[in-house]
């Protein structure tokens, strides 16, 4: 059974600075921006997010907002100060090269419009035996760095293509070989189409609603899950208290879900543990050479934006138990209010034994159960769904559970062809290796916001004199002082301190958080390919910079059409700033090399990748031993036998 539980939806006042933009603060913000006059009719938003650095340094709520105006060929991003009575004023303007911005809602729309209009395209479609255009999909691609020369300056999309047999086929089991169209996003021109040849269109259907593969299984019973008593965890507005951790809950156009000011109540204490956690970009390469698949490596949050991505909720199907929705708003396209009911789920969940032991002399056992709070959400990129789950856990542990679900980005193949780079999973259908990268930002606070960073790895011991019978084995950590990237290597235990500079525990060490990365990958593509250039940040499985307000995301401020390699974390890092005792910004990369199954077909069950941050050293003990035992194992809650 779930269940809703109170408050849930939009908190009505914003109490916080650092709360998400409310739906009358972005009708504000949009008043605002267009009452300056210097925007022409069809001007589209890409987002509008909140300055974080100043709400925190001075209270005030101040606001960017990206403008892109087609007919005049420009594009500004606006400073907007909200005035705390629903009402907002645009203080100032800097124009941005009109390419720059992520591709909008309308944008892609009005491309696949004009498509279905364009001679060119229908003649191709009907080359392929298709004449209904309103049966094809055309999703708006974003070119990276294959721009062609003879259309450098104006704002670009490529169209991957798709076609259904009727209204409610699934159009991605359906891919339309050898055709892409070029696309002016401003102006709504199809530039050109490619068109190298027509390959036999998919017959077999990718549909996967309930009946359609057969009958459903029979033999599930149902598995109930109550909270008679409510849920131990309480919200108020944006906060959350839960089992001694307490943090905000965020949400912006770029980055989606956005947690602030983790901290953990201990003995009556609220210690700082992070600052800022979200993540950051998410960037993914195709390695097929055909004409559909060639140009696929995206920057889904840079390029596009995991909150206007972000999908609603449902209760009873996404999560289960006793659940806290938060609603999120956001600036849309056409400069509207948009509504996202269900944004993000809150709810507990049973995650089996916390710790157990029986005295074998005694048979007498103790056993504790697991509980966690898991914060998530789910963004959805056109075939692609992705879930982002921040999972807090009773021994002070905090993880990121990635999973990856959604329909395989598929390409059209011949008869009798057999992919080089990918697997079948349908007649004429295949599916090319590609690789998801996650890079996450975390602004450290481990007992204060001065942090330093340690290196940790195991390594025998090579002196015989102290290694008598060869089984010595060290810890050696090694501090990190000047802003570096490092790489994962689990053969030896590598992982990281996040060390306090103001505290020490009873031991002498300073307090320190563990940062382990569990799933890492490296690129494969050749160093001077396209692909290799735009996202140098994924050679790399950890960087680490000082914060710097300017700094905000790690592939670039404007990754959509830049010129390979042009901004991030890769040039920010030629300073070689001290991190050593500094506002410490961590930017784990989580990468998961997909080598397709024909069982991840016509929908992908979910893989799961992870993120965590262990207490090391924070505490001077387990901090779950005051965790009670579960009644169901002795009803009056004494030991479990």
């Amino acid at each position: 059974m779930s269940t809703l539980a109170p408050g849930s939806g939009f908190p009505t006042t914003a109490a916080h600075p650092l709360d998400p933009l409310s739906p009358a603060e972005i009708d504000a913000i949009a008043a605002a921006v267009r009452a300056d006059g210097r925007l022409g009719g069809l001007t589209r938003f890409w987002g509008a997010t909140l300055d974080e650095d100043v709400a925190r340094r001075t209270g005030e709520r101040r606001v960017e907002v990206h403008a892109i105006d087609p007919e005049a060929h420009r594009a500004y991003r606006v400073t907007v100060r909200l005035t705390g009575d629903d009402s907002a004023e645009a203080i100032e303007w800097t124009e941005v090269d009109h390419t720059r911005p992520g591709i909008t809602s309308a944008e892609s729309r009005a491309a696949a419009a004009a498509c279905r209009e364009d001679p060119r395209f229908l003649e191709a479609l009907a080359k392929r035996g298709i004449h209904d255009a309103s049966l094809v999909w055309i999703d708006a691609e974003t070119i990276g760095g294959f721009v062609p020369e003879k259309y450098a300056g104006r704002r670009l999309a490529w169209g991957s293509v798709w076609y259904r047999t009727h209204e409610a086929d699934n159009g991605y089991a359906r891919p339309i070989g050898n055709l892409v169209p070029i696309m002016d996003l401003e102006t709504g021109e199809v530039l050109e189409i490619e068109d190298t040849g027509a390959l036999p269109v998919p017959q077999e259907g990718g549909n996967h609603r309930s009946g359609d593969w057969g009958p459903d299984r029979t033999d599930l019973k149902p598995l109930e899950i109550h909270q008679p008593e409510g849920p131990s965890f309480t919200v108020d507005g944006w906060e959350v208290r839960w089992q001694k951790w307490r943090f905000r809950v965020g949400f912006t156009y770029r980055e989606g879900l956005v947690l602030y000011d983790i901290a953990y109540e201990d003995d009556g204490e609220t210690r700082s543990v992070l600052k800022r956690a979200a993540v950051n970009e998410m960037y993914v390469p195709y390695f097929d050479t055909s004409p559909t698949q060639f140009r696929k490596n995206f920057f889904d949050w840079g390029e596009y934006g995991a909150g206007q991505m972000t999908t609603s909720l449902t209760l009873g199907c996404d999560c289960l138990g006793l659940i806290h929705y938060f609603d999120a708003a956001l600036l849309d396209a056409d400069g509207s209010t948009r509504l996202i009911k269900n944004a993000i789920c809150m709810h507990e969940e049973d995650f089996g034994t916390l710790h157990k032991h029986v005295n074998s002399r005694t048979g007498e056992g103790e056993v504790r159960r697991m509980r966690r709070l898991v914060v998530s959400s789910f963004v959805t990129v056109a075939n692609y769904d992705y879930g982002f789950y921040w999972n807090f856990y009773q021994d002070g542990s905090i993880e990121l559970e990635l999973r990856l679900t959604g329909i395989l980005s598929v390409a059209n193949i011949g008869d009798g062809e057999e992919p080089p780079y990918g697997r079948m999973v349908a007649p004429n259908v295949q599916a090319p290796t590609h690789q998801h990268y996650f890079a996450l930002r975390l602004d450290t606070a481990v007992d204060g916001e001065r942090n330093r960073l340690v290196e940790v790895h195991a390594e025998p011991e090579t002196d015989p004199a102290k290694n008598p019978y060869g089984n010595a084995v060290k810890t050696v950590r090694t501090p990190l002082t000047t802003e570096t990237a490092r790489d994962n290597d689990p053969t030896i235990a590598r992982h990281w301190r996040i060390e306090s500079t103001a505290r020490r525990n009873r031991y002498g060490e300073p307090t320190a958080f563990r940062l382990a990365i569990k799933n890492t990958t490296r690129p494969f593509y050749d160093p001077e390919s396209v692909a290799a250039k735009r996202a140098p940040f994924v050679n790399h499985h950890l960087w680490a910079t000082p914060y710097d307000p300017e700094q905000r995301y790690i592939g670039g401020e404007y990754p959509n059409q830049a010129e390979p390699g042009e901004g991030g974390i890769h040039e920010w890092q030629q300073a070689q700033r001290s991190i050593d005792g500094a506002e410490l910004v961590l930017w784990p990369v989580v990468g998961v090399h997909h080598i397709v199954r024909p069982e991840d077909w016509p929908i992908m069950p979910v893989e799961r990748a992870y993120v965590r941050i262990d207490p090391d050293g924070f505490f001077d003990r387990s901090p779950a031993l005051d965790v009670p035992p579960p009644k169901a194992c002795h009803p009056d809650g004494s030991s479990c036998h």
